[in-house]
């Protein structure tokens, strides 16, 4: 198994896992949970493939609240469940656990605290938000009754909490790891060659946009930033170099988590940047606004003394 650290900005990480799958008759992906995923993609797959109908709507729609998923639930839900025979496995170090970061920004003490952050600050929220959707699940079974329409609402809500308690599991395992000193921290070069490449100026903002503490990626200075911390949120890689790091790693499947997490990050620090320019120019508005009144009430105090 392999899991990979990637700053995205410089107070956000993507957390990804390659996971191998253990060896003997009993795979994993044989499980009842690798075949309702199977068959949940196949399904999937084929209703994105209907011209029209409500088959193809709903993929449509689907696929636009999928992209919304914060991608730290992603990246945790790519981390296995710590089953019995991976723990041990893991314990007797017959499956390594690499950890594939960019030396360049993260330090090796940097990561283990980088990981932990990952896999708890969000604990609360999926266990909250589980719960929510358990409460949820039989409110929706009316809908059945709706005839030639499957029960959306209440595949959505079973989708979403399968999705938290994966998250959940992953962040556990993560800590797992971490507790037992099972990592072993492999640092790519390739890697560090995709982010110290020349680029344009990348989107940034003069203060952290929302979601970024707990900070994951605690002050990471920008490429040729002198070693520094950021005070803001950089922006670190480009929707290009995402692609370019996937090519340079031979992990196809790590594109689409790439293209997300990125997709998240810049539109949160543009959003942030507006936000910050709005607030900076409040008082100049005022003034502006408090001038043209006066200008006002002047001009009208004059026409009212030439007229009497």
């Amino acid at each position: 198994m392999r899991l990979y650290v990637l700053p995205i900005s410089t107070r956000r990480t993507l957390l990804y896992c390659q996971a191998g799958k253990l060896g003997g008759p009993a795979s994993e992906s044989l499980t009842w949970s690798g075949r309702i995923q199977s068959k949940a993609a196949r399904t999937w797959s084929d209703w994105e493939n209907k011209d029209r109908g409500w088959q193809r709507a709903v993929v449509s729609y689907g696929n636009q609240l999928l992209r919304r998923i914060p991608y730290e639930e992603w990246g945790l839900k790519s981390v296995p469940p710590l089953s019995q025979r991976r723990r041990q496995a893991e314990l007797d170090r017959s499956d390594k656990v690499e950890v594939v970061y960019p030396k360049t920004l993260l330090q090796a003490d940097q990561v283990s605290s980088v990981l932990r952050a990952l896999a708890t600050e969000r604990e609360g929220l999926h266990r909250t938000r589980l719960l929510w959707c358990l409460v949820g699940m039989p409110i929706t079974i009316p809908v059945a009754l709706v005839p030639l329409i499957p029960n959306l609402p209440f595949f959505y809500l079973v989708y979403r909490a399968w999705s938290h308690w994966r998250a959940l599991a992953g962040g556990r395992h993560v800590q797992f790891l971490l507790n037992n000193n099972l990592l072993v921290l492999a640092p790519n070069p390739l890697v560090d060659a995709v982010y110290a490449a020349p680029k344009p100026p990348l989107p940034s903002a003069p203060e952290p946009a929302a979601g970024s503490a707990p900070v994951a990626s605690p002050g990471l200075p920008p490429p040729g930033a002198a070693g520094q911390a950021c005070e803001g949120e950089t922006l670190l890689l480009s929707q290009a170099e995402g692609k370019k790091l996937t090519l340079a790693l031979g992990l196809p499947q790590l594109e689409t988590e790439l293209e997300r997490a990125i997709w998240q990050v810049e539109t949160a620090i543009e959003k942030r940047k507006a936000q910050v320019a709005a607030v900076d120019d409040a008082p100049a508005a005022a003034a502006e606004a408090a001038a043209a009144a006066a200008a006002n009430s002047t001009s009208k105090h004059e026409s009212e003394k030439k007229s009497q």
